[in-house]
């Protein structure tokens, strides 16, 4: 077990500490917020819950970076000052004092609007590509699957698909490779059924804070707890499915994709 911290305590930090404490398996939250006391009256209200929730997580605030010392991933969020998520050059001089902190520890940007963040880490702070990953693709690779399920008349959680690309404009449903109990998608969902859905795509993006702290805390626990589970993140060369390990990311899994699926997928990346 160990301890996860959460940098930045607006409405995404908030309920991404509630969501990892809510699932117990992690040791210790850190909620970090220069606004201290914001943080700790979070944190307060997390662990007041804790009795009725059922779990044990120890949730606490700090008001100095300092505190990331010895984490086992780091997740950037937002601030409490209701500035957004952490992103350009305030973004990029936040990984910088982190990284002259904790220079190896995977971090994870919790964002809809990070994944240029990602990108400027590695090219301009050098991080190595595996160290940084952004969640909000999972959030919206959620989304889809829920919707995917009601086409058929099952729950999401028995769907599996990946989502890459750059949303909302153009992100790209990997149908070829979806499945549904271990059956092609594609057989069970008639065209026009998965031309709607790739229709919704658009709608669905940025997801809120609720369902962006869902994504960030199972990928924070999978690479706390070394998964090897497929999902889609932001990673240096874009949105892509990816295999978490306790380092960050193990590996990048090229998806299956139709031949124009594929030109789109391409023509995203080069923009």
């Amino acid at each position: 077990m160990s301890f996860v911290a959460i940098i930045g305590s607006g409405s995404l930090g908030g309920a991404i500490a509630h969501k990892l404490a809510s699932r117990d398996r992690v040791r210790e939250v850190r909620l970090i917020d220069t606004e201290e006391r914001i943080a700790e009256g979070k944190a307060l209200d997390i662990r007041q819950a804790s009795p009725v929730d059922g779990f044990a997580t120890r949730v606490v605030a700090a008001g100095s970076l300092a505190a990331v010392a010895g984490a086992s991933a780091i997740v950037i969020a937002d601030a409490a000052t209701g500035q957004g998520e952490f992103s350009g050059e305030a973004g990029l001089a936040l990984l910088r004092q982190i990284d002259a902190i904790e220079a190896a520890v995977p971090i994870v940007c919790a964002g809809a609007s990070q994944r240029g963040l990602i990108a400027r880490a590695v090219t301009e702070l050098h991080f190595a590509d595996s160290r940084i990953v952004g969640s909000a693709p999972l959030a919206l690779e959620s989304a889809l699957r829920a919707l995917a399920g009601l086409s058929i008349d099952v729950s999401g959680v028995d769907i599996s698909l990946s989502v890459v690309g750059v949303p909302p404009d153009v992100a790209v449903v990997a149908w070829e490779e979806a499945s549904a109990f271990a059956q092609p998608l594609v057989s069970q969902v008639p065209p026009h059924e998965i031309a709607a859905l790739n229709a919704r795509l658009p709608g669905l993006w940025p997801p809120g804070p609720y369902a962006l702290a869902s994504a960030a805390a199972r990928i924070t626990e999978g690479i706390v707890n070394g998964s090897r589970r497929r999902v889609s993140c932001f990673v240096a060369v874009g949105p892509m499915p990816v295999e978490l390990g306790e380092d960050g990311v193990r590996s990048i899994i090229e998806p299956v994709l139709t031949r124009q699926e594929r030109t789109r997928l391409e023509n995203a990346l080069a923009n």
